[in-house]
């Protein structure tokens, strides 16, 4: 990128999402905030169980226990919307996927914060940014 920054991208199975894209997407059509339960999203991305001592919880689709940097996490501003784009299932119904804001997610699970603001991504948009590994 020209401004020395690395691109920002989101992993999970076989795809890749960029945040990037996904910003300039919000940018180019502004868009309402939505408010996310933060307990319901913390726990779906496996964020309530991060800090159990027992090494063997885990979750399927959030962050491993040793793989999210809670100093950083803490100093996050959660005024900044997350991104959630919409994936297409097997059934053809869009299901939600958090792909910018784990590290905020955490902070406000953390900190007892009830709703954060999120971006939602259309369908057509995400498919936009998502690309195979």
């Amino acid at each position: 990128m020209s401004n020395g920054r690395l691109p920002q991208l989101f992993y999970i199975g076989p795809w890749v999402f960029d945040i990037d894209t996904a910003q300039a997407l919000i940018t180019a059509t502004p868009r309402d905030t939505h408010a996310i339960d933060v307990a319901a999203w913390a726990t779906a991305y496996g964020l309530a169980q991060l800090d159990n001592p027992n090494p063997w919880a885990t979750s399927l689709i959030g962050p491993a226990h040793n793989a999210l940097n809670r100093d950083y996490a803490m100093a996050r501003d959660l005024k900044r919307p997350l991104i959630v784009a919409q994936i297409v299932t097997p059934d053809q119904a869009p299901a939600p996927l958090l792909i910018d804001g784990m590290h905020r997610l955490y902070r406000a699970f953390r900190e007892g914060v009830p709703q954060l603001p999120a971006h939602l991504l259309t369908v057509a948009e995400t498919q936009q940014i998502k690309a195979q590994r």
